[in-house]
Formats: structure tokens, C-alpha cells, sequence
């Protein structure tokens, strides 16, 4: 079972999510811009109550989060947002599962960037994701955060 000393001792470094997307459990990233590995630390919050294993929506809040972490590396920020992003369900992740997904750039356009990435947990797909974003400007997102 992993736990965070052990993700700390092979290199990763925890993401700063919050809010909404801390809620699900602390993700993680490791690798070098361009080849990176986002993972998930499932909480018990996560889990779907009647089966036991992690909620689909919780694995589309990881996919958001992984794919988004993909965008950064490229845009050299996170001044995005996610306009549309598809799921498909492979496989059930156990409660115990270190969830990742390697994010993968399909294609960048002055506006947008189209990305996906296979989720796996325990070395066997549970899912894959295409996302599309759009690049904000600074000045766009400061607007967004003041309201």
C-alpha cells in the first residue's frame, strides 16, 4: 500500500490542491516537464459508499487534475480551464489503489490544448481521459478570481 513517506521517498512531490480538488485526496507528480506521472492518494471520501471503490467522479476530478498538470508543463503556468472533458470507465480502483495517469499532449493551438491520459491503479487500466483546455490570459484569470 503506498502512503505518502514512501512517494516522498521515491521522488514525488505533493501538488498544492485544494478545495474542491484536495477533497477527493492528495495528488502527487513526478517526472520532468513533458514526461510527467500525476497520482492520486484516494481518501476514504473518495470511495463510492454502497461498493467500496473509488467514486467515478472522483476519478474524473483526478483525470481534471492530471490532464491540467500536463497543460502547466506546456503553457508554463496553470492559466487554464477545462472546457470539455470525457471519461471512459475501464475498470473498478480498489479503496487501497495509488491511482495515475501520465498526461499526453495531443495537439496545442494558440487557444487550446487537447490532452488525454490513461488512468491506471495497480498497473491495470480503470479508465481514460480526453480533456480539452483553454489558455487564460493572466489578466482573464485575475478577473476570474476577483468575480
Amino acid at each position: 500500500m503506498m502512503d505518502s513517506e514512501t512517494l516522498v521517498a521515491e521522488g514525488w512531490t505533493r501538488l498544492p490542491t485544494h478545495a474542491f480538488s484536495g477533497v477527493i485526496g492528495s495528488s502527487w507528480i513526478t517526472g520532468e516537464p513533458g514526461n510527467r506521472i500525476v497520482g492520486l492518494l484516494a481518501d476514504p471520501v473518495a470511495l463510492n459508499e454502497n461498493i467500496g471503490i473509488v467514486h467515478g467522479g472522483a476519478l474524473m476530478t483526478f483525470a481534471d487534475i492530471a490532464l491540467g498538470a500536463g497543460v502547466a508543463d506546456v503553457i508554463g503556468s496553470a492559466n487554464c480551464a477545462t472546457v470539455q472533458l470525457q471519461f471512459q470507465f475501464a475498470s473498478a480502483a480498489r479503496a487501497d489503489s495509488f491511482i495515475t495517469c501520465h498526461p499526453e499532449v495531443v495537439r496545442k493551438t494558440s487557444q487550446l490544448v487537447f490532452m488525454r491520459g490513461l488512468i491506471e491503479a495497480d498497473s491495470r487500466a480503470v479508465g481514460a481521459a480526453d480533456a480539452i483546455f483553454k489558455i487564460l490570459e493572466p489578466e482573464k484569470m485575475e478577473k476570474l478570481r476577483s468575480g
